[in-house]
């Protein structure tokens, strides 16, 4: 008599997987890099007496609630901040920005305008509190 064969369908091993699913999880946390937001960086100053800066050496910054900004009383595209600071500085070398913010106003527009300032060149930025 003539044994008949089974034929048994392909399988694959699945024994291992959790294994190999388990190294490729601490493979990509182990090598993963986390991108930690450093803020923005600026230089507070040092305590002391407070210094009385003249009125023509300040230009105020006023961020509304909207996200419009005001320079110096007039209105300005964010876009267009860092020329005009860039023109006010070369007229007067000992310029203080005063950044102003607006409770409801985002941190997006506050940050975009900090950003603008810094490619300005602006090194004496002062921040005011808002009311």
């Amino acid at each position: 008599m003539t044994e008949k064969r089974r034929f048994k369908g392909g399988e694959i091993p699945t024994s291992s997987m959790a294994d190999i699913a388990f190294l490729l999880l601490i493979f990509f946390l182990v090598t993963t890099t986390i991108d930690m937001d450093k803020g923005l960086g600026m230089v507070l100053p040092a305590e002391g007496e407070e210094i009385e800066i003249s009125k023509k050496n300040i230009l105020n910054c006023l961020i509304n609630s909207s996200g419009n900004v005001l320079l110096g009383g007039e209105g300005i595209e964010v876009r267009n901040l860092s020329k005009t600071v860039r023109q006010k500085l070369a007229e007067n070398e000992k310029l203080v920005i005063s950044v102003k913010a607006h409770k409801a106003a985002t941190y997006k527009d506050y940050v975009a305008v900090i950003d603008q300032l810094k490619r300005a060149n602006a090194t004496r930025i002062s921040i005011a509190e808002s009311n």
